[in-house]
């Protein structure tokens, strides 16, 4: 057997150098496969003990370690052995730093996935930031794996320069032909970083009304209130003038209403103070003034404006709805009925007047 070695070759290199090669290969393989599950091992450890999230992240991306790069290594490692010829072993020095970069790319990328997922995970029912968030994710990403195309072409003798200066000129009029794509991109930029809405907001623009349910590195996903998604280019969203209520501190409303011709003074006198008494008693409201406002065509018109301290519409509609219940109630203990529109009692003979108020109170009208 010892002599059948000696004797047979393969590319000129003796079978024996060739088995040692593949002893050492096997060897190394165990070897750098034993320390990776130990060391993973070690980290599970760790991080069931502790809080801290940095050896949760480095056993994450540890284990996207893949076994081809084990084996290339190992193969790599075990061809050194080998009487080889000066050129091929250069070229077992760049194969081996394009699997160790290719790795340490691979390990890198895989600590941005986990740091955005992290990133958008929820925080109190909140996603922060979201678009700044993916789009720092994609650009280091491409940035660590041109990286990793410079450094091997560099590696194995390519002019960078030319490269460099060729991209260049290409980036150009890749440029000009995606130049809406970058302009959509470049308004996610400028939401994500001066956030005029976030996800779970509620926006209006111009015929446009509803919840923001994504923000894209291209388009807006909104909700509306009838229940269909609306998607919006970024750009042209930016060009309109956006409300957002969801950030409504407080909302101001005004109001009015109108009185018959023919109510005394005295009650006139005597619903401002009414009206602000039934406001100050809601909570989460706050009275500014209430006026008989002027002499309307054919009514008495009063003006009414309180402030609600949140941006819930529907208890704003709720103490809407109490107010004027209120004023209905209080209005009718002072004997002051509604104005009807278009409709002036004020001079009509007193039986014409009485048939109205008789037709209008019939509950057939």
């Amino acid at each position: 057997m010892h002599d059948w070695l000696q004797v047979n070759t393969l590319l000129n290199i003796h079978a024996t150098q060739w088995l040692y090669a593949v002893l050492l290969t096997i060897f190394y393989f165990s070897l750098i496969l034993g320390v990776w599950k130990f060391t993973i091992f070690k980290l599970k450890r760790i991080s069931a003990n502790t809080v801290n999230v940095i050896d949760d992240v480095l056993l994450e991306v540890l284990q996207s370690t893949e076994y081809l790069t084990f084996a290339m290594l190992a193969i790599l490692l075990g061809m050194r052995i080998l009487e080889l010829p000066e050129k091929w072993v250069n070229r077992l020095d760049h194969v081996t730093f394009i699997v160790l970069g290719i790795q340490v790319a691979i390990w890198v990328s895989k600590a941005i996935t986990v740091w955005t997922n992290r990133k958008l995970t929820s925080r109190d029912g909140e996603i922060p930031n979201p678009v700044i968030t993916a789009m720092l994710s994609w650009v280091f990403k491409v940035v660590i794996w041109t990286i990793l195309l410079l450094t091997v072409l560099a590696n194995v003798g390519v002019n960078i320069t030319a490269f460099v200066t060729s991209l260049g000129i290409g980036g150009v009029a890749v440029a000009l032909a995606v130049q809406n794509i970058l302009s959509d991109l470049f308004a996610s930029l400028s939401i994500g970083l001066d956030k005029p809405f976030v996800i779970g907001d509620f926006i209006v623009f111009g015929n446009v009304l509803g919840t923001v349910e994504r923000i894209g590195l291209k388009t807006t996903h909104i909700r509306s209130l009838d229940g269909e998604q609306i998607v919006c280019s970024n750009t042209e969203l930016l060009k309109n003038t956006i409300h957002n209520y969801k950030r409504m501190s407080q909302r101001r409303v005004v109001f009015g209403f109108g009185v018959r011709y023919d109510t005394p003074p005295d009650s006139l006198e005597k619903i401002p103070a009414m009206i602000k008494k039934s406001i100050e008693k809601i909570e989460k409201t706050r009275f500014d003034r209430a006026h008989f406002k002027g002499f309307g065509t054919v009514t008495l018109d009063f003006e009414v404006v309180y402030f609600i301290v949140t941006d819930d519409f529907n208890l704003y509609m709720d103490i809407q709805q109490s107010i004027n219940l209120t004023i209905m109630r209080e209005l009718k203990a002072l004997n002051v009925d509604f104005a009807l529109p278009g409709i002036n009692l004020v001079g009509l003979h007193p039986i014409l007047r009485m048939d109205l108020d008789k037709s209008t109170s019939s509950p057939h009208k």
